[in-house]
């Protein structure tokens, strides 16, 4: 049981058909990794599953998927609570 609280920005990429995301700048700290982490918490209450994909000097991309974002009711630019509650590489 992970029970791992913080607030972030969802950001989108640029590129065609991009992924909306969040980055989370603690998380190779937390995880102590920088290799993908399979979690599993709530997003606004809203349960998820994804994975941290590293990015690069100690931070990951969580990527959100658009049916979340339907039920969040949320866009790029938007913060949203997330509640880590279970890692699933270790």
């Amino acid at each position: 049981m992970l029970n791992k609280e913080f607030t972030a920005k969802l950001l989108k990429s640029p590129n065609k058909g991009g992924w909306t995301y969040l980055v989370w700048p603690e998380s190779a700290s937390f995880f102590k990794t920088r290799a993908l982490v399979k979690v599993s918490g709530t997003m606004d209450r809203v349960p998820f599953s994804s994975a941290f994909m590293a990015i690069g000097e100690g931070r990951h991309k969580l990527p959100v998927k658009m049916e979340l974002l339907k039920k969040l009711g949320k866009k790029e630019g938007d913060e949203v609570h997330v509640l880590l509650k279970e890692r699933y590489d270790v």
